[in-house]
């Protein structure tokens, strides 16, 4: 069933789990999430990033999506995530996307503030959800994790909240995007900060590649959504690579590239599955 943000973080913010948002940028991957999502009972999160459009476009994955989220017996939330224009954050919604991120937050805090709020006017006016940005999660091929001064403060995210109306604001508190060249240090007090100071459900990006530990204790501290993706790339990349390695000591034949394709899928699910575990949202979908 097609659900936005309210519909699956407040129950988890309640109930102290998260809901996982993982990116699907084409039918391999939806079929992984969709899959792991209704073996484990759980509402699940799914879309695509503009900086992921290059790899499968918005008029392209957008129906695939939706008839996904539809006929789906758990809540599924179809989420734009990091859309950096307007132009793109209107389209997605445009699409029917019950959901969107929109994300200003590597400019002045004034600008992002006033942009967001304007997106949240016109998504709210059409039944979907927005979550915000303030802080900035950076990169981590470029170190931004280690940015201290990028890091969001509660009296930041109080002022955001209240200027804006978002319904869920992703925090920086110490992760980045991609793969980690060292352990990330994670400002867990950072995080109970802004928890006792808002009540708006809170989110991690940069998910893959933490601890099951840093995990636990961000959803103990009050993460209601984790945005996962990296993790899912690579494991279908190793499938592909051990399949085709496989198979090299011979000529390639055409159910070959289907047998890589499936074992793609099996590697991102297992991947899809063990988040939904670890987030603590089995069985939260009735």
């Amino acid at each position: 069933m097609l659900a936005n943000l309210d519909d699956v973080l407040k129950p988890a913010q309640a109930g102290g789990y998260a809901v996982g948002l993982f990116n699907t940028t084409d039918t391999d991957m939806l079929q992984a999430a969709m899959e792991a999502a209704e073996e484990a009972r759980s509402p699940i999160i799914i879309g695509t990033a503009e900086v992921l459009l290059p790899y499968g476009g918005l008029p392209l994955i957008a129906p695939a999506l939706l008839a996904a989220a539809r006929r789906a017996s758990v809540p599924v939330v179809v989420h734009y995530d990091h859309g950096l224009t307007f132009a793109k954050t209107m389209e997605a919604l445009r699409l029917g996307f019950s959901s969107v991120m929109f994300d200003a937050s590597a400019k002045p805090a004034a600008e992002n503030m006033a942009e967001t709020a304007e997106v949240v006017r016109i998504a709210h006016a059409m039944g979907a959800t927005v979550e915000g940005e303030i802080g900035h999660v950076g990169t981590a091929a470029d170190g931004d994790e280690a940015k201290q001064e990028t890091y969001t403060t509660a009296d930041e995210a109080v002022e955001f909240q209240r200027a804006t109306g978002v319904d869920a604001l992703a925090v920086a508190i110490g992760t980045a995007h991609g793969v980690y060249k060292s352990k990330p240090n994670l400002n867990f007090a950072r995080l109970a900060e802004i928890r006792t100071a808002l009540s708006t459900p809170l989110v991690l990006h940069g998910g893959s590649g933490l601890s099951d530990d840093d995990f636990r204790r961000t959803i103990a501290g009050g993460i209601a959504k984790v945005n996962i993706h990296t993790d899912m790339c690579l494991a279908g990349c190793r499938a592909m690579a051990e399949t085709l390695a496989a198979l090299a000591d011979r000529p390639f034949r055409t159910f070959d590239y289907l047998e890589t394709r499936n074992a793609r899928v099996a590697a991102m699910k297992a991947v899809v599955a063990g988040k939904i575990a670890l987030f603590g949202s089995t069985g939260k979908a009735g």
